[in-house]
C-alpha cells in the first residue's frame, strides 16, 4: 500500500488568482501529454489559450484518476454533473512562430 506523505506547496499570488477556462484541448505524443486550457467568450472570434500544461504519460494518468476521484466526491455532495448539450469542436492550433 502506498504511504501518504505530508508536504506543503508555495503558490505565488499571480498564480493563486487562477485563469478562467471553459475549453480544454488535449494532445499527446509518445512521451508527453499537452493540455491547453482556453477561454471561449462572446465577442471573441477564436478561443485563446490561457495556460498550457505539459506532463509525462504517468502523471497524465494520475491526473485522470485524481479528477475522477474528485468528481465522484463532488457528485456525492452536490448531485450529478449534467453535461447538457456541450458542443464538441475541432480547433486548429496556431502558434506564435512562422506561418506558412
Amino acid at each position: 500500500m502506498e504511504e501518504k506523505k505530508d508536504f506543503s506547496i508555495n503558490i505565488k499570488p499571480d498564480i493563486a488568482t487562477g485563469k478562467f477556462s471553459n475549453l480544454a484541448i488535449i494532445t499527446h505524443s509518445r512521451s508527453e501529454f499537452v493540455l491547453d486550457f482556453a477561454a471561449m467568450l462572446p465577442g471573441i472570434s477564436q478561443p485563446e489559450v490561457v495556460s498550457r500544461l505539459i506532463m509525462n504519460p504517468e502523471h497524465a494518468k494520475r491526473l485522470l484518476l485524481a479528477l475522477q476521484d474528485n468528481i465522484k466526491k463532488y457528485e456525492a455532495q452536490n448531485g450529478t454533473i449534467s453535461l447538457g448539450d456541450a458542443p464538441t469542436a475541432q480547433f486548429p492550433i496556431k502558434g506564435n512562430g512562422p506561418r506558412s
